[in-house]
């Protein structure tokens, strides 16, 4: 008989995508068991929160404090909209939870600290829900590890990301009117393309900058010194009218010396046929390594093919099940977290040096 414990799960507010909820789900050692949120929450989020809850058939509590004290969670998992994510996390470490955050930790440096500081102060477990157990990395992990490829001394990723973010940008507007972020977003989640869901706007560099300097973490275990970033919106007339960018060009260097640079964007469905051009470029002092992030994978083509439907379809991908496993572990003491506060507290510090870099022009210290 099987002696290992299960883990029982709230989520706290699902009003993006549902990935992490369906993992937990799926996953054998745990259990969705409850959605709860706040009460005086706007209609479209209680909507978004009770469809989840009633397609996994579990109840939807509109009290946060009531859910912890009478569903028996373990932990929690956060996808509500990003100015909310560190408050209520912040409030589930005071219950002695453990968390699962979507990205980013926050729109907010001051409220990642807070955050920061609360998991420490509440001795519980952190996950900022990333990609890093996606097969090319596990497998380039492996490589470096295995070939004798010596130390790294370059390393760039591009991240373009081929969603939409509604009307091109210069498009015809008759009315004049600036588009609203947060209506976008609420529009955007039937396609899947909201990932900046919230009431304050985000650029790619929050929205998605985890992702890449999650790859440079979590391959090199190394941190970022200083940062120089430019920035610009050029597809989307939302990111334009809401004074944030959509694409953005970052150089840096480690504290151990190593140099690097990422090349990321929001650029349309229109300007590719999968999920986007994601690639790392590794140069090391004996050789160097090229990875597709995507790969492996299958492309399909078929009869009346819906938009939406991705052309290539990666394979292998077990990435969502290892993070639950590698929380598990951090839980239980046995695993180091892949994506935890340290290095999400890092990664927000390194945005916010590249949104003050791109503002100033100028080379800018991450602090430490």
């Amino acid at each position: 008989m099987s002696t290992e414990k299960f883990y029982n799960c709230i989520v706290l507010s699902m009003v993006k995508h549902d990935y992490i909820g369906l993992a937990i789900e799926a996953h054998p050692r745990t259990k969705l068991v409850a959605v709860a949120d706040d009460a005086d929450n706007p209609s479209w989020v209680h909507e978004r929160n009770l469809e989840f809850a009633q397609r996994h058939n579990i109840p939807y509590i509109m009290d946060v404090e009531k859910a912890f004290q009478d569903y028996g969670a373990d932990f929690v998992v956060i996808c509500s909209e990003a100015e909310r994510h560190c408050d209520l996390a912040v409030r589930a470490a005071n219950f002695g939870l453990s968390i699962i955050s979507d990205k980013p930790m926050s729109n907010r440096l001051s409220e990642c600290e807070r955050l920061f500081h609360s998991v420490k102060t509440n001795k519980v477990k952190y996950m900022l829900w990333n990609r890093n157990y996606l097969p090319a990395l596990l497998k380039t992990k492996q490589i470096l590890t295995d070939r004798n490829l010596g130390p790294i001394n370059s390393f760039h990723v591009d991240f373009f990301f081929s969603k939409d973010s509604g009307p091109p940008k210069s498009s015809s507007n008759q009315s004049g009117e600036k588009i609203d972020w947060l209506s976008r977003q609420i529009e955007a989640h039937a396609d899947g393309s909201d990932g900046g869901v919230g009431n304050e706007p985000m650029g790619e560099l929050m929205i998605e900058g985890c992702y890449p300097l999650g790859y440079f973490h979590f391959i090199t275990n190394d941190s970022v010194k200083s940062v120089f970033c430019s920035s610009l919106t050029h597809f989307h007339q939302v990111n334009f009218d809401n004074g944030v960018e959509d694409l953005a060009a970052l150089s840096f260097e480690s504290v151990g010396g190593i140099l690097g640079s990422v090349a990321i964007g929001r650029i349309g469905a229109h300007s590719h046929p999968n999920i986007g051009e994601i690639r790392l470029h590794i140069t090391c002092q004996n050789g160097s390594i090229v990875i597709a992030e995507p790969r492996p994978e299958i492309a399909q083509f078929y009869r009346n093919q819906p938009i939406s439907d991705y052309k290539n379809l990666r394979i292998e991908n077990f990435n969502d099940l290892l993070l639950v496993s590698n929380f598990i572990g951090c839980i239980e003491g046995s695993e180091t977290g892949v994506l935890n506060e340290d290095a999400a507290l890092h990664i927000s510090k390194v945005v916010d040096a590249c949104l003050q870099s791109s503002k100033i022009g100028m080379q800018v210290l991450v602090s430490q």
